[in-house]
């Protein structure tokens, strides 16, 4: 007889809160009895948003001095647009979605949460879990490392906790960068078992050893997400406050940051000498060119060209500009003015033996 396939029993994650008419601030209240899936880049380090600390301070209950609202308005537009881009998710993929408004937990590991934005039924009857994300043209890069589809590590490591929380084995990310349907990029993970028990150990680590013991793990992200993080949870500059004494670690600290400041400083001067060079170089060929936009030359086999071409730019911003002239004709042909400079650019390349 043929060996019978082991099907794994689904372990049923337990419910927190039901949210469908949750107010806001009891839902962040929530929020802090554990870890979500938007926490888990910052614990590791790895969010280009927030610091650990950042994470730390809002579990403990402690509110920010100066509250970065900076980014208000993308965070605000991918509310507004999450049910539109799932929408946009449902016709390019055939899936049905649908939400359950409830924040869930690990039924082991108590303190991983899960507010997840929609849940995808599969034509086999599966179930996954979506993701909806909101981002800038520019920014649909991170969607691609060295030509290959990726999701974003902050991203990823949210649908792995989702995953681990819910116990379902794939996870879909639905992300609009444009303003029509085909300005999506749509990127499914599965899941990784030895991945997860890695997440859950450094999670578990954090929620244990910092938030439950009150204390604060140590900055170690890019200085200005610790910058940012201490303006805003650090307190009020106190020009009475007594002088603090930096220990032997400190002091090493503020070596080494002396020594490079004096490095930069050496690599500033020598740019700048280095600009003043070129700008020198440049202005006698630009006064041979004249009025022309181009000029070639040839030395030992290779051949240079040169291009200064005239690049003009709006006085204004480029989407307040057009708004203008489309709504006030009149008034963008009176005061619009056009700035120009002229672009200089050298190339050279070996000339192919005669």
């Amino acid at each position: 007889m043929p060996a019978e396939t082991e099907v794994k029993d689904r372990l049923e994650p337990l419910v927190m809160v039901d949210t469908t008419d949750l107010p806001r601030e009891e839902w962040l209240n929530y929020r802090r009895r554990g870890i979500g899936g938007s926490d888990v880049a910052a614990i590791l380090g790895v969010s280009p948003f927030r610091t650990a600390r950042d994470i730390y301070y809002d579990k403990i209950g402690v509110v920010a001095v100066e509250p970065d609202e900076s980014n208000w308005v993308p965070l605000e537009m991918g509310n507004l647009l999450e049910d539109l881009v799932a929408r946009i998710f449902q016709k390019k993929t055939g899936y049905r979605i649908f939400k359950i408004k409830k924040m869930f937990y690990h039924p082991k590991h108590q303190f991983m949460l899960a507010d997840v934005d929609y849940f995808v039924e599969l034509p086999d009857g599966t179930i996954a879990l979506l993701e909806i994300k909101t981002t800038n043209y520019n920014a649909k890069d991170n969607w691609w490392l060295d030509g290959r589809e990726i999701v974003p590590v902050y991203y990823e490591l949210q649908g792995r906790h989702y995953m681990a929380v819910m116990d379902y084995d794939r996870v879909f990310f639905c992300c609009l960068y444009g303003n029509t349907e085909d300005e999506v990029i749509i990127r499914e993970i599965k899941r990784d078992m030895v991945y997860e028990e890695e997440m859950i150990y450094l999670e578990k680590a954090f929620w244990e050893e910092n938030v439950q013991k009150r204390t604060p793990p140590p900055y170690v992200e890019d200085g200005d997400l610790v910058l940012d993080s201490i303006r805003m949870y650090g307190a009020p500059a106190d020009p009475d406050a007594e002088t603090v004494t930096l220990d032997v670690t400190q002091v090493a600290i503020l070596i080494q940051y002396l020594q490079l400041q004096q490095e930069k400083a050496r690599h500033d001067a020598e740019s700048r000498r280095l600009e003043t060079a070129m700008k020198r170089l440049r202005g006698r060929i630009a006064s041979e060119m004249g009025a022309s936009c181009k000029a070639v030359g040839k030395y030992d086999g290779v051949d240079y060209t040169v291009t200064y071409n005239p690049v003009r730019k709006p006085a204004v911003g480029k989407d307040n500009l057009m708004r203008l002239q489309m709504n006030y004709p009149e008034i963008y042909d009176e005061y619009v003015t056009t700035s120009e400079y002229r672009q200089f650019k050298v190339r050279s390349k070996t000339s192919e033996a005669a």
